[in-house]
């Protein structure tokens, strides 16, 4: 029976044990501070950095870094982010287990899951995968509070580095746990499964057409 866990950013010990815990089908809201980009250069750029031990202007260990779209904009002098909304991690599996492994992040999310090279960066690190309902936006966004930092201002707002305060951000599922469960295998096998059948089927509907 899957249930709802509210995470508060940073973590405290008792949840840090907490993720080990959390099981595929498991409900999550967030509540603090996350980072957040859908840029293919800027997960280049942080993975060179994990991989070159460089810091990057933001710290991402024990915290949570998301596949969310937003803009921001200035108004009177003030960053206001208008929306989330969830891109596809398969985008970014050539980057995530460096990141995963290099920088620390003990949550990371979006939609689609993610590869088995990076399931193996996610045991091996104790990181969690969170999946956001696709086309929630109006909902993730009711969870914005502001923006807490932006670098890499030279890309489009969505590729920046982004680290958004939130409050009950999601609900979203866990899709990928600590210790490697994936309900993106378990979808895998069902259709493969599934498949002989259907295959029959359609055999059967064009020799009787």
């Amino acid at each position: 029976m899957s249930r709802l866990h509210e995470l508060h950013l940073p973590l405290s010990p008792a949840q840090t044990r907490e993720l080990r815990e959390l099981r595929v089908g498991d409900m999550v809201t967030i509540t603090g501070s996350v980072t957040v980009s859908i840029g293919i250069p800027t997960h280049k750029r942080m993975a060179e950095a994990a991989r070159s031990g460089a810091e990057l202007p933001v710290n991402l260990n024990g915290g949570a870094f998301f596949h969310l779209s937003t803009y921001v904009r200035e108004q009177e002098g003030v960053s206001v982010p208008l929306y989330l909304n969830p891109s596809t991690s398969t985008r970014y599996n050539a980057w995530m287990p460096e990141i995963v492994r290099g920088l620390g992040p003990r949550l990371v999310g979006g939609k689609g899951g993610l590869d088995s090279n990076s399931v193996a960066a996610l045991r091996e690190c104790g990181c969690v995968y969170l999946s956001f309902l696709g086309g929630g936006s109006p909902l993730l966004s009711r969870a914005l509070r502001g923006v807490r930092s932006s670098h890499w201002n030279e890309y489009i707002s969505q590729f920046r580095l982004l680290t958004l305060d939130v409050e009950r951000l999601g609900p979203a599922t866990v899709s990928i746990d600590a210790n490697g469960n994936s309900a993106y295998d378990d979808l895998s096998v069902q259709a493969r499964a599934r498949l002989p059948g259907i295959l029959d089927r359609l055999r059967q509907a064009r020799q009787s057409s």
